[in-house]
């Protein structure tokens, strides 16, 4: 199954279930299962960043109502947010699941292209499926990158960053 089929029916499967129930959902998910895995330099670096005036916008493959959840932390309106998306039924506040969006390899492109970003100044990713939107910033960052991803970047020539919490072990014991 490809990652935009599989990204799609992942938002899909909640169709019929009511979007504040959906929403609820995703913060309790978030603060007991992602929210201690945030490096510690990535909310710094967005803080300064944003503290500079630069516009920050959080774009996954991952349903909307996780990653608006998310980017709370980090001070992200959730109108800069690109991410996996169902049509909702605003008569009834249900999900359905007719898909408005799932920004994943190529599609991450074409979403920022949409919202006018045709050259990020930077980029940071993790996964392979973010190298095309890597490959259109002017600088990249790969951080805490998959296998799949560090391969990528070596080709590239992309700087690969390990937050201290996930940093490699070098040298003897």
């Amino acid at each position: 199954v490809s990652e935009l089929a599989i990204c799609g029916e992942m938002v899909q499967i909640y169709s019929g279930l009511r979007e504040d129930d959906m929403r609820s959902a995703a913060a309790e998910f978030f603060s007991t299962q992602i929210e201690r895995n945030i490096f510690p330099e990535m909310l710094t670096l967005v803080r300064q960043l944003q503290a500079a005036g630069t516009e920050i916008w959080a774009v996954s493959s991952t349903c909307d109502w996780v990653i608006e959840e998310g980017v709370r932390r980090f001070n992200i309106p959730t109108n800069r947010v690109l991410a996996a998306q169902v049509a909702i039924n605003s008569a009834a506040g249900l999900v359905t699941d007719t898909l408005l969006d799932v920004p994943t390899d190529e599609g991450k492109v074409t979403a920022l292209a949409r919202v006018g970003l045709t050259a990020p100044d930077a980029v940071f990713g993790n996964s392979v499926h973010d190298a095309h939107m890597l490959a259109i910033a002017r600088r990249a960052f790969p951080v805490n990158p998959s296998p799949a991803l560090i391969l990528r970047s070596a080709q590239e020539n992309w700087p690969v960053y390990y937050p201290a919490s996930v940093a490699p072990k070098t040298g003897a014991p």
